[in-house]
């Protein structure tokens, strides 16, 4: 286990306190070099968190509670929006935000790589780099008196449950809500205390879990999320879909088969976002960039979209 430092040079400080960044100016600071840098903050810069509570959803899933130094959660998502979590020594990456609440926001991570691995070896209290919100979210004024049909795979549950619990908070102002849900295996299903507890006990909403493989004590239905939709023979209604790409793709598939409208059908391609400010060029598909047209986006928009996604 290990704590790291933020050095305060890499610290969005509108204040100028920090060393790093100079004397301030009338037009904005002076960098330690003697150049001037531009007023007002540089959105590339993070602002100091701290991870305040760190809980184990699976063998390599945990979810993030992150904290700003005034003990204020650091943004204020919409449900689907992103923030950039960064470690000192590790870089930083884009994460959606799975809940929120006046202190903190939550990051549901899976360990992939050497930031997250990293992330997965960290302590509660631990000072991160937090930067924020990014992206559309999902549109929520869209979805309004509608039934939703909440589709996920894996770790995809991640930014689809903002969405799930923002409108059981205002539940009046939605219909119907269908979930269905599935991972690898039974120890794969992430957010246990709201599939099992919380969730069911939600009123007008229909709850389907599934997993890939059969297990001699899951009492569930076993297969794929694609088929698992079809064979429910889910009404068309509005459905927000998120998972691994190759779920995505047969899901939307099986929607539009289904009789699901392609503009009633919203996914999100937040894997593919980088700087989140539309200059890194990584996210870019044709015209569109994800970071500042998306993440979230109809089935209907990403058929008018080149190929390459």
């Amino acid at each position: 286990m290990f704590v790291h430092k933020i050095p305060t040079a890499h610290i969005h400080d509108p204040q100028n306190t920090s060393a790093g960044l100079g004397n301030s100016t009338a037009q904005g600071y002076f960098a330690a070099n003697g150049q001037p840098v531009p007023a007002g903050p540089n959105p590339l810069l993070p602002q100091r968190g701290v991870i305040a509570k760190i809980k184990t959803e699976t063998s390599d899933t945990k979810t993030f509670s992150i904290t700003g130094f005034d003990g204020a959660k650091p943004f204020t998502p919409l449900p689907g929006q992103l923030g950039m979590l960064s470690l000192p020594a590790y870089g930083e990456a884009m994460f959606s935000v799975t809940s929120q609440d006046q202190t903190h926001i939550d990051m549901t991570i899976k360990a992939v790589g050497a930031l997250t691995n990293a992330l997965h070896e960290i302590e509660e209290g631990q000072e991160c780099g937090i930067r924020g919100p990014y992206g559309n979210g999902f549109p929520l004024d869209f979805c309004r008196g509608k039934d939703l049909t909440f589709i996920a795979g894996g770790i995809g549950l991640a930014p689809v449950r903002s969405l799930i619990k923002y409108c059981l908070d205002n539940r009046a102002d939605f219909g119907k809500l269908t979930i269905v849900y599935g991972a690898r295996t039974s120890d794969d299903l992430v957010f246990k205390e709201d599939l099992f507890e919380n969730w069911p006990e939600a009123e007008n909403k229909n709850l389907h879990l599934t997993i890939d493989r059969e297990e001699e004590a899951w009492p569930g239905h076993v297969g794929f999320v694609p088929s698992y939709v079809e064979e429910l023979a889910l009404p068309p209604t509005v459905a927000i879909v998120c998972g691994p790409p190759i779920m995505i793709k047969f899901t939307l598939a099986n929607l539009e088969k289904m009789g699901f409208l392609p503009n009633e059908v919203i996914t999100t391609m937040e894997m593919r976002m980088k700087c989140g400010i539309g200059k890194c060029g990584r996210c870019n598909i044709g015209s569109c960039f994800v970071c500042l047209d998306g993440p979230v986006f109809t089935l209907e928009q990403l058929n008018a979209m080149p190929a390459e996604y």
